[in-house]
């Protein structure tokens, strides 16, 4: 199904759900967001997923969505082509590096929508508990 960031920035939250419950509802659909701009990226120091800030714009004050790859063997692929990617545009991404992109890319995104209340919401522009995780990404 597409998706803007929009979309996801529109959906509405539940109550805290438990750590273990299932997937449910939308969390069960696979989505694409077919244009968006990776404005931020880090590596999470506790679970090593690869945490990407999204918005609709290349606007670095546009409220923003997280997708997450995780670091499961299966995204291996992915998390190379993002990092080698960064890497061409003069940006370092590990548990230690991360940020702000100097310039924001365009990229899209396919995965399964989200409610994740495990961790910190990364930026302040972070704008909602929604996220795609887990995530493959494609640079346009």
């Amino acid at each position: 199904m597409q998706i803007t960031v929009q979309d996801i920035l529109a959906w509405p939250e539940t109550a805290v759900l438990p750590p273990d419950a299932p997937r449910s509802g939308r969390e069960l659909q696979l989505v694409q967001v077919a244009q968006a701009f990776l404005i931020n990226a880090s590596e999470n120091p506790g679970d090593c997923d690869v945490h990407l800030e999204i918005a609709a714009t290349a606007d670095k004050n546009a409220p923003r969505v997280i997708i997450e790859t995780p670091v499961d063997s299966e995204y291996c692929s992915n998390r190379q082509l993002i990092q080698s990617t960064l890497a061409q545009h003069g940006f370092k991404m590990d548990t230690t590096h991360g940020g702000d992109l100097i310039t924001p890319l365009p990229i899209s995104v396919l995965g399964l929508p989200f409610e994740d209340f495990e961790h910190g919401r990364g930026s302040p522009q972070v704008a909602t508990v929604w996220e795609i995780h887990p995530a493959v990404v494609t640079f346009q």
